[in-house]
């Protein structure tokens, strides 16, 4: 494979800031690593971590119906609070923007339609690079999910890199949930390319969207589980939810809002809003069962002697959501990632100041037996 002049000396230590919005879009994640190596030698380490809420009214416009001007406007308008949080984590960690070789930025997701859901696979982020770029004083490196696609793939997950360059165990295999919008769960060992990786269905995506309606606005989420814990699971809903086509694809699969947000959500409180703490309870159980099934058939067959599953994102913030999964993957032991020493606010945007680091020396970081891309290709485009 063929692959362009690397921009930096892999041997060099590479301060990179990682940024992104999830599906949820709470906050913008920014994340300063330094990166040393690369590919299989690569190490990385956290030096600061901030978390920078958006204004509700432009999460409300980031979530509602789009054209062609109002996509170009938050593409810009994003940018700024993404060069806001660069500027902060960069000012949090004592670290001068002449110091930092790259912002890795994923931007917000505002479609994603993998191979097999249209004739022409795409992905869209946005979050303009050049204005980040040109506010920081920082190149900047964007659309990760890009060119696996081109190549094929899904273009997610893309954390299953991270997971094996940061996180594999020296013995057993390590399973790796990340419980944002959408669950996505990656396997690792010692060898990339045994690495699986997928989308299990929602992760706080339903709950999310339930959680606005069932307060009108007041909370964004299931906060601490108050919200689930005051209904019951209504098993003919949850059955329905489960017969979801995504949920017996087989992996390669990746989801976005399209599968699991605002017409889901919209339509299961058309149909109950009279039984609102059931509809949450039964979104969680929703999240729980989609999860332990694609463990129970795709990861736990192939993997029998798996050490542990260790969780991100923040559904580990919701107690009700842990203890259902806890009670329902025993005897797999479920911890959060601060049980192996990495604060799991920060998972995600390390990925991404990990893709910048390694798009510098020319590396190749996506996972195709993750994302079915037909070869590895590097990932990102740099703005200067």
């Amino acid at each position: 494979m063929r692959l362009p002049p690397p921009l930096s000396d892999a041997r060099q230590p590479r301060l990179c800031v990682g940024l992104l919005s999830g599906t949820s879009v709470d906050a913008v994640e920014a994340a300063l690593c330094e990166v040393t190596g690369t590919g299989e030698d690569v190490r990385l380490r956290l030096l600061a971590h901030v978390s920078v809420p958006f204004p509700r009214e432009l999460v409300a416009r980031v979530l509602g119906p789009q054209d062609a001007g109002s996509l170009s406007r938050l593409n810009f308008e994003l940018a700024e609070h993404f060069a806001d949080a660069a500027r902060q984590v960069m000012a949090r960690a004592g670290v001068s923007p002449e110091q930092v070789a790259a912002i890795g930025s994923h931007g917000q997701t505002m479609a994603h339609v993998p191979p097999g859901a249209d004739s022409t696979p795409s992905t869209l982020q946005i979050g303009e690079p050049a204005v980040i770029a040109e506010r920081t004083g920082v190149p900047v490196i964007s659309d990760f999910r890009t060119r696996d696609v081109a190549a094929g793939g899904h273009g997610a997950p893309l954390v299953p890199y991270l997971d094996w360059a940061v996180f594999r165990g020296r013995d057993a295999p390590r399973a790796l949930l990340n419980l944002g919008g959408i669950g996505n769960v990656s396997v690792v060992g010692a060898r990339l390319e045994d690495t699986i990786a997928f989308d299990t269905g929602p992760g706080n995506m339903v709950l999310d969207g339930l959680a606005r309606l069932v307060t009108q606005g007041r909370l964004t989420c299931d906060l601490d589980g108050t919200l689930s814990r005051q209904g019951r699971v209504m098993p003919e809903v949850l059955a329905e939810l489960l017969a979801h086509p995504f949920l017996a694809l087989p992996p390669p699969r990746s989801a976005g809002r399209e599968s699991f947000g605002a017409v889901l959500v919209d339509q299961l409180w058309a149909r109950h809003s009279e039984r609102p703490y059931d509809l949450m309870a039964t979104a969680l159980e929703l999240t729980v069962e989609s999860v332990a099934r694609a463990c129970e058939t795709w990861l736990l067959p192939r993997f029998p002697g798996m050490e542990a599953m260790y969780a991100s994102g923040g559904g580990t913030r919701n107690p009700a959501l842990m203890e259902r999964l806890r009670a329902r993957l025993a005897p797999l032991p479920v911890h959060t990632l601060e049980a192996l020493g990495f604060p799991e606010g920060a998972k995600e945007a390390a990925l991404f100041a990990l893709l910048a680091a390694e798009h510098l020396v020319g590396t190749a970081a996506n996972v195709p037996s993750a994302t079915g891309a037909r070869r590895r290709v590097v990932l990102g485009k740099l703005t200067p």
